[in-house]
C-alpha cells in the first residue's frame, strides 16, 4: 500500500462517518468488514500525527515493509559559532604580579571545524589572537579541537606554553601530570630562571604539590579558589571546552625556581 492509497482510504473512510456513532462501529454495522479493517488502520495513523509533536513516527502501516522502522527529522548542523570554532572558549588559570607588572595564565579552545572553508576562517581568527598552531595549512585542522594555554606579562603579547590541535583530547588518569615551566617575563629572571609551572592533571586528581630549588612547596588543591588581594592562590581548576583533565598554576617565591611537580592526592 502507498501513501496515495492511504490518502484515498482516509477519504473514504470520512464519507463512512455518521454523526453521534463512533465510526468503526458504523462501517461494521453496514457489513463491510474490510472497510473497517482499513478504517481502524487509518485510525491508528491519524492519532499518531495528531499526537506527535515532532518527528513524524508512523509504525506497522501494511505493504511500506518498514512497520518497524521510525522516520526521524533529521537535526541541522550546529553553527560554527555554536560550535566554537571562529572564537576560543577562553578560561583564566591563574594570574598574579612580578616587578610590579601583572601576569595572566589563560587557556583558549577552539572547536574543530568540519571543512577547509571553516579552517580557513579559524586560523584567521586564531592570528588575530596572536595564537599560532604547529601546522602548514588549514586542512591539518579540520576534525581537530585546538588548545593554547598561554601566558601574559605586563604589555607583552602572550606567549604560548602548552598547545595542540588534536582529534581527541588526552585523558589522563590517575597521578598522570603534564607540565611546563618558564620565566615570568620574556628576558627571564636572570639566575632565578624558570619560576612558573603550568600544567594538566587526571579529573580525579585533588592535590599537586610544586617543588621549589630553595626546599620549599606550593600546593594547589581542587575546590573554590582562595583569592588574596586580588591574587588567586594555586589551585586545580576546570577549563571551559576541555572535558578531559583540569588544570594548575604554581609561581615560585623569589630567590628560587622550579625544580618538579606530581599529584599527591
Amino acid at each position: 500500500m502507498t501513501r496515495t492509497d492511504i490518502a484515498f482510504l482516509l477519504a473514504d473512510a470520512a464519507d463512512e462517518v455518521e454523526i453521534g456513532i463512533a465510526p468503526v462501529q458504523a462501517v461494521m454495522r453496514g457489513g463491510r468488514r474490510r472497510r473497517a479493517r482499513r478504517w481502524a488502520v487509518a485510525a491508528a495513523t491519524t492519532l499518531v500525527l495528531a499526537g506527535s509533536t515532532g518527528a513524524l513516527a508512523v509504525t506497522g502501516l501494511p505493504g511500506d515493509g518498514h512497520g518497524d522502522r521510525r522516520t526521524n527529522v533529521a537535526h541541522p548542523p550546529s553553527s560554527p559559532e555554536a560550535r566554537h570554532v571562529y572564537e576560543p572558549q577562553t578560561t583564566e588559570l591563574s594570574r598574579g604580579t612580578h616587578k610590579g607588572k601583572p601576569w595572566y595564565v589563560d587557556i583558549q579552545v577552539w572547536g574543530a571545524p568540519r571543512d577547509e572553508g571553516e579552517a580557513n576562517q579559524q586560523l584567521a581568527s586564531m592570528d588575530e589572537w596572536g595564537l599560532h598552531p604547529a601546522v602548514d595549512k588549514p586542512a591539518q585542522v579540520v576534525g581537530k579541537i585546538s588548545y593554547f594555554v598561554t601566558m601574559k606579562y605586563g604589555s607583552d603579547s602572550p606567549q604560548q606554553i602548552l598547545f595542540d590541535s588534536v582529534k581527541k583530547l588526552d585523558r589522563p588518569s590517575g597521578t598522570d601530570l603534564e607540565s611546563a615551566s618558564l620565566p615570568l617575563d620574556k628576558a627571564g629572571d636572570g639566575p632565578a630562571g624558570d619560576r612558573l609551572v603550568v600544567g594538566s592533571v587526571a579529573k580525579t586528581a585533588r592535590e599537586v604539590t610544586c617543588y621549589w630549588k630553595n626546599g620549599t612547596t606550593s600546593v594547589a588543591r581542587t575546590g573554590p579558589v582562595i583569592y588574596n588581594h586580588n591574587i588567586p592562590a594555586p589551585a586545580i581548576v576546570p577549563a571551559e571546552g576541555y572535558p578531559a583533565a583540569n588544570w594548575f598554576v604554581c609561581a615560585a617565591p623569589e630567590g628560587t625556581t622550579y625544580q618538579t611537580a606530581e599529584v599527591t592526592k
